[in-house]
């Protein structure tokens, strides 16, 4: 981590907890991060649960974000969410290209291309998710693949908003496995990803946040948090319960705390 960048732990629901169950679990988890000094704390929750969680977690430190959205403002795209409509119940920010949403629903490079731009057009941060599959790091190919992924993703960023984008480094073969990257290969990735945005910027790729994704846990946050390059965690399974996605906070406040 740097002391430069702030901490940033987003849970990801994915298509978990009807309202009734995401109001009770964030009356359980906000007593528990109310004294997180220094780190921002996201849910990334189901539309259906997105308005209540804003009015739940109004005036605390809880940040509310949706798992993806549309590019365009409106239109005839059935079953589809606009970045408006998401700014209007006031969420955060936005999930794009997690690799459920790629692999399961055909989410594609040039599509994020229009959605992280018109997330910030609306007034939302936009987590933009890129990483590899186990076939593809054993050919070799997790570097190409990445930069095609970023420089996709922010090919039509505006410079200076760049830093107001959030990546994320998830390879996909620890997504849902159980498996980790160790802290050497996610350190090489998540420093190989700022590389990239500092080929467009190098101020931008400075103060970028990326945060580490993929079977991130209590046991094991504490060194992939405090890795250079890594500035937080999308977490999966561990942020269903709001007592072990609290205790990942606590690491990281205890990482902060301890900073120079």
């Amino acid at each position: 981590m740097s002391p430069r960048r702030t901490l940033f732990i987003a849970g990801n629901w994915k298509m978990y907890k009807t309202v009734a169950e995401a109001e009770r679990y964030v009356q359980a988890l906000l007593p528990k991060v109310s004294s997180a000094d220094g780190v921002e704390i996201g849910i990334c929750a189901p539309f259906l649960a997105l308005q209540a969680l804003v009015d739940s977690t109004r005036r605390s430190r809880v940040e509310v974000l949706a798992q993806t959205m549309h590019e365009a403002l409106e239109g005839a795209f059935t079953g589809e969410i606009s970045p408006a409509m998401l700014a209007e119940v006031g969420v955060h920010g936005v999930v794009l290209g997690h690799s459920e949403r790629r692999q399961l629903f055909g989410e594609t490079d040039r599509a994020l291309q229009l959605k992280v731009p018109a997330a910030l057009d609306a007034g939302l941060i936009p987590i933009l998710c890129v990483g590899e599959s186990d076939e593809e790091r054993e050919r070799g190919d997790t570097e190409r693949k990445l930069r095609h992924q970023v420089q996709e993703g922010l090919e039509k960023v505006p410079v200076e908003r760049l830093p107001e984008v959030v990546l994320a480094y998830e390879p996909i073969w620890a997504i849902g496995t159980g498996l980790t990257a160790t802290t050497e290969q996610a350190q090489e990735a998540v420093a190989f990803v700022r590389a990239l945005v500092e080929e467009i910027d190098k101020s931008a790729g400075q103060v970028v946040r990326i945060l580490y994704g993929g079977s991130l846990k209590p046991e094991n946050a504490d060194e992939l948090l405090a890795l250079p390059d890594v500035d937080g965690a999308l977490v999966g399974g561990a942020s269903l319960d709001p007592e072990s996605f609290a205790r990942i906070v606590e690491i990281a406040r205890g990482l902060v705390a301890a900073a120079p």
